[in-house]
């Protein structure tokens, strides 16, 4: 084969596909809990705390591994870290599977949290390795359908495959195809063009990540900690995120079932419909923010829109159905407002520091799942009233409202914050 040939783009779209399968299924991980509660549950003779922290554990690692993973992915190429994240992932999740006792289940949903996070920037090296500059937004905005999907798929099809099959033997069968996955990017997947024999494209350098050693990564995050908007942008996300991720996540299936009398079913396309509305919101608002040349007044609007929507879903019981929906919509459509947070804080400083303080914002957009679905379960263990059916806790209105109580607190503490961020005006820090 001629290296003087750029890669056919069938096969950068494979190489990357096999990638954004792992996404994917990342994002399958995320929120299946949400649909399994009472299995869960039961299962594990666990309380509503218990549940929030397993679910919780996914995220611990998750957020643990956020700039760990550049330095890995710097030193063993996406190709290296993609399998080995994909296998440790199966192993994971056969763990969580398997789990005897609500501590190995712990350490299953670790070792998937923190496989999967690296995901994403194994996506991002690949793309700016095997597609043209031009190429690398549209390629990069695929990977958030992908992960969509895999959400989706989280919630109604999964909730489907239970009514024939247990938690627990589908929880094997995705080890398997995650296992599998990453057997077939090890065999498949190159980190750059020249390893395939085609010529390398002007970015693969780039995505080799020559001169990111990790001194020089630990310098970059202190320097990157000197600007305020760092600190705020940190915060920020989490509140709206992590509004998002704990009530589709995990407590709005049972929360919309209870108070609302629907199917788990109906409840998981509920909150699916959500994350739906989320993914669409995101782009939307990354593009009216170019578009205006403003980033602080949209996020601003967008954050009390949520703040509104939570606080109407969370404290007034028995809305319309139609009503229900369109707020849950509405509400997960300007959660996509999040994604300003990533050009707003890269604005904010000099170009050079532009990877780095996308890591560190990408924890904060974490820390709000993470701490919020533990903190909402032990809520409503604390508010509840020893009502239970089939060997598992109900919880009343009042206890869900209690618990939510925190969403509205950050979402809030997230809108105070907004106003204190210094505009970039859509230009780029010297």
């Amino acid at each position: 084969m001629s290296t003087d040939s750029t890669p056919p783009l069938h096969v950068a779209w494979i190489i990357w596909g096999l990638g954004a399968v792992f996404y994917l299924l990342g994002f399958f991980q995320r929120v299946a809990p949400a649909v399994m509660t009472q299995e869960l549950m039961r299962d594990f003779h666990i309380n509503a705390a218990a549940l929030g922290n397993l679910s919780a554990f996914y995220f611990y690692s998750y957020v643990a591994m956020q700039i760990p993973t550049g330095i890995i992915a710097d030193i063993w190429g996406p190709r290296r870290l993609l399998t080995s994240g994909a296998l440790v992932a199966g192993l994971g999740t056969v763990i969580f599977a398997l789990a005897p006792s609500i501590l190995w289940a712990n350490l299953g949903r670790l070792l998937i949290g923190g496989s999967v996070a690296v995901a994403f920037v194994g996506l991002l090296k690949l793309a700016s390795a095997w597609f043209p500059p031009r190429q690398f937004a549209t390629v990069t905005g695929m990977a958030l359908l992908f992960g969509i999907v895999g959400a989706v798929c989280g919630g109604p099809p999964l909730r489907l495959l239970m009514e024939f099959f247990s938690w627990r033997s589908i929880m094997l069968a995705v080890a398997l195809v995650t296992l599998g996955i990453g057997t077939v990017i090890w065999i498949y997947v190159r980190d750059k063009p020249g390893d395939k024999g085609y010529a390398e494209l002007v970015q693969s350098k780039e995505a080799t990540g020559e001169g990111n050693s990790p001194r020089q990564i630990l310098f970059r995050i202190a320097e990157v900690l000197n600007y305020r908007n760092t600190w705020l942008l940190f915060f920020i996300p989490g509140g709206i995120v992590g509004c998002t991720l704990t009530f589709s996540g995990l407590w709005g299936v049972p929360f919309l079932t209870s108070q609302y009398h629907i199917t788990t079913a109906k409840a998981s396309t509920l909150t699916s419909s959500l994350l739906v509305a989320w993914a669409v919101g995101g782009p939307v608002f990354g593009w009216l923010s170019d578009f205006t040349g403003r980033r602080k007044p949209l996020y601003l609007l967008a954050c009390a829109l949520c703040l509104a929507g939570w606080t109407v879903i969370i404290l007034i019981p028995d809305l319309p159905f139609f009503l229900l929906v369109a707020l849950l919509v509405g509400t997960g459509f300007c959660s996509g407002c999040m994604v300003l947070s990533f050009a707003f804080a890269k604005e904010s400083m000099p170009a050079r520091l532009a990877g780095t303080v996308t890591g560190v914002i990408n924890m904060g957009v974490m820390l709000g799942p993470t701490i919020l679905q533990p903190a909402v379960g032990w809520v409503l263990d604390r508010n509840w009233q020893g009502e239970m059916t089939d060997g598992v806790r109900v919880y009343g209105l009042q206890a869900y409202q209690n618990g939510f109580s925190l969403l509205l607190a950050w979402a809030a503490l997230s809108l105070v914050l907004l106003l204190f961020t210094k505009e970039t005006f859509c230009r780029q820090q010297v």
